[in-house]
């Protein structure tokens, strides 16, 4: 079962910008924890970008896209984001938004609930 409805995937340019969206299904997403991952073939889900439920608000990036990446939530349209900037071809991946009661690491396996995923492939 899907959880999320995610969006904003595509085929975009070195340098580029894409802004991710994921649309919770069935549940509160201001209750919970919300992170967004990345997998390619033959490798672990990788935590991208992870933020707190609101009354901590603290968010935890990934070396690797710390100051490109912003998470972000609207809990009027219970949806998140994950806006993209100066994507780089080692960016490509499906990328994933989950949301869990926990959040320390932000790893794959502090979050319950999860979409199915949208392709973003960054080729110059």
């Amino acid at each position: 079962q899907d959880h999320f409805a995610e969006s904003g995937g595509g085929l975009v340019q070195p340098g580029s910008s894409l802004r991710l969206s994921c649309e919770a299904q069935g549940f509160i997403l201001d209750y919970y924890y919300i992170g967004w991952f990345r997998q390619v073939p033959g490798k672990e889900r990788e935590g991208v970008a992870c933020l707190a439920s609101e009354s901590d608000g603290s968010t935890v990036y990934s070396n690797r896209v710390k100051g490109r990446f912003t998470i972000s939530k609207n809990k009027h349209y219970n949806m998140a984001y994950l806006e993209m900037e100066n994507l780089k071809i080692e960016d490509t991946g499906v990328y994933s938004c989950a949301a869990g009661p926990f959040m320390k690491d932000c790893i794959a396996a502090e979050f319950t609930y999860w979409g199915q995923g949208t392709q973003v492939t960054v080729s110059s």
